[in-house]
């Protein structure tokens, strides 16, 4: 199932989500990947100790349609035993900027993947001014099923830029471009190594990709 633009609405995405996971069976391997803005909103049930859920950012964000962390856990631990569950998230996460291979981007600075609450949500809902660390989506780390691709350390950005003239974010097309050259019997592992440090981070994409799951996760075979 692929969401995009318009079509990736919240009830859309959570739909779409639900419907592919609760409905797997033992043995089975459900990967989701979400390419797009990340935000955060004021926790409302006391379970973050920065005082924020990180979330995802749909097409309707503009309407107050955010999709919580919280509710992304839900859906993802609505599975049956023996299932697999894998996300992949490239969006506003992400550390240290070091060398790396950018001849693949395009000229010009990319921009980051984060959309502040100020753009979605309405003025007597924001959270008093105060001191804020850069925007996360750490909270996936709790709800991103079995292992969790991220594109950046929770203290970073991760970054839209352009690759030979095509709009991209810049983890999701080097993950695509090292899953392109995996040998068949690859591991998420080996997936990862191949994107940092060769291309990830760079002096002009400043951003750690994350690799979260147990090691027994991290060694299954790449969309086994």
């Amino acid at each position: 199932t692929k969401l995009i633009d318009a079509q990736a609405t919240k009830a859309a995405m959570v739909a779409a989500m639900s419907s592919l996971i609760s409905g797997a069976a033992k043995g089975d391997t459900v990967v989701v990947t979400y390419s797009g803005h990340g935000t955060w909103a004021p926790d409302k049930n006391g379970d973050e100790p920065d005082g924020r859920d990180e979330a995802l950012c749909p097409w309707d964000i503009g309407s107050g349609k955010v999709l919580l962390d919280d509710e992304i856990a839900v859906i993802f631990a609505n599975h049956q035993p023996g299932v697999r569950v894998l996300l992949i998230s490239d969006s506003c996460h992400s550390g240290s900027v070091t060398r790396g291979d950018d001849s693949d981007l395009d000229p010009g600075m990319p921009r980051a993947r984060f959309l502040p609450p100020s753009v979605w949500m309405k003025p007597d809902e924001l959270p008093a001014a105060r001191v804020l660390r850069l925007p996360v989506l750490s909270g996936l780390t709790r709800s991103g099923g079995d292992l969790l691709m991220a594109g950046a350390k929770d203290s970073q950005y991760s970054w839209d830029t352009s690759f030979k003239g095509r709009p991209n974010g810049a983890f999701t097309y080097y993950a695509l471009k090292t899953l392109a050259a995996l040998p068949a019997s690859a591991s998420y592992a080996q997936w990862f190594k191949a994107i940092t440090p060769t291309y990830l981070p760079t002096n002009q994409l400043p951003q750690n990709p994350q690799l979260f799951g147990s090691r027994t996760a991290r060694a299954w075979k790449v969309f086994a």
